[in-house]
């Protein structure tokens, strides 16, 4: 499908960092203390991070490493970026993409705790979407689509209904099976095939059709 081909919708489910927030900045920093503790080459690590949850990508990095260690590992690493918000900002375009969806079906879905959620949003001033299904919801991280499929359920709308706001190849893996269409947002997600692709927010148009449509415009 063309990026610049309009969708239509019941709901848009929203990914936080790299789609609606910039906190690569963080995540770059934390990380790379995480993988020096570990001996691990930062680079490496970096281009496996996102999207995930704390503790399933660290399973990914040390698959031999037991579960107990990669979930004390993610509490730590929750205290650093939950504490380290230095350089988050707004994806351009979140302000006024998110004032268009007020009294509109969404949710945001994130692998970042509560929080964290609520910590970065208020940093990027962005405010919180009411529906939201975060890392404690779910007992599974994405990929998984456990997390989409619940946001999805808490709107009453159909997954086929969906679109999902993502950037991460682990998101947009979590949205396509939960049987939802996806708008990839920013660099990381150009290389994995989203249905629309957008080089940040301030080329999305969102319209609300007297049917409960929402139409879904791309600029250039």
């Amino acid at each position: 499908m063309p990026a610049n081909a309009p969708l239509t919708a019941r709901a848009l489910l929203l990914d936080m960092d790299g789609t609606l927030v910039n906190s690569d900045a963080v995540v770059e920093r934390c990380w790379r203390r995480w993988a020096a503790d570990q001996g691990l080459d930062g680079d490496s690590v970096i281009k496996v991070v996102h999207g995930r949850q704390g503790h399933a990508t660290m399973a990914v990095l040390l698959p031999e490493r037991p579960l107990e260690e990669n979930l004390a590992d993610n509490r730590r690493m929750l205290e650093w970026e939950t504490s380290d918000l230095d350089g988050v900002v707004p994806v351009p375009g979140a302000p006024t993409f998110l004032a268009s969806l007020a009294g509109l079906p969404h949710a945001l879905v994130t692998s970042a705790d509560e929080g964290l959620a609520r910590a970065r949003m208020g940093a990027a001033e962005l405010p919180m979407p009411s529906v939201r299904v975060t890392a404690e919801c779910v007992g599974a991280s994405k990929p998984d689509p456990e997390g989409f499929l619940k946001g999805a359920a808490e709107l009453g709308i159909e997954p086929a209904d969906c679109v999902v706001f993502e950037d991460s190849e682990a998101g947009i893996a979590a949205g396509r099976a939960a049987g939802m269409r996806i708008v990839g947002v920013g660099p990381r997600a150009a290389a994995h095939a989203p249905d629309a692709h957008v080089r940040d927010l301030e080329q999305v148009r969102v319209e609300a059709l007297p049917d409960g449509v929402l139409r879904l415009r791309f600029t250039d």
